[in-house]
């Protein structure tokens, strides 16, 4: 969920189909530096705070930084 908001969060900045592997690459970075974050059943992101469900089991914050959670996303298919 971390992943996909911040790519979301950057393809709205930029809606162009050739720009979404550059808006996945900002999303993926953002989980590598640890600018996505959980806390107190909070999704922090870059830029808003996400409310999880209570029966979610959520790692602890300081893994999301890990690529297991944001490696497996790649974009597949023509811009055009």
């Amino acid at each position: 969920m971390g992943v996909m908001s911040e790519f979301y969060r950057a393809i709205a900045q930029a809606p162009i189909k050739l720009i979404n592997a550059q808006a996945l690459r900002q999303a993926q970075l953002a989980m590598l530096k640890g600018q996505v974050s959980v806390d107190e059943g909070q999704l922090q992101t870059s830029t808003e705070t996400l409310e999880l469900p209570a029966d979610l089991d959520i790692p602890p914050a300081d893994d999301l930084n890990h690529p297991y959670y944001w490696t497996a996303y790649n974009l597949i298919g023509s811009p055009w």
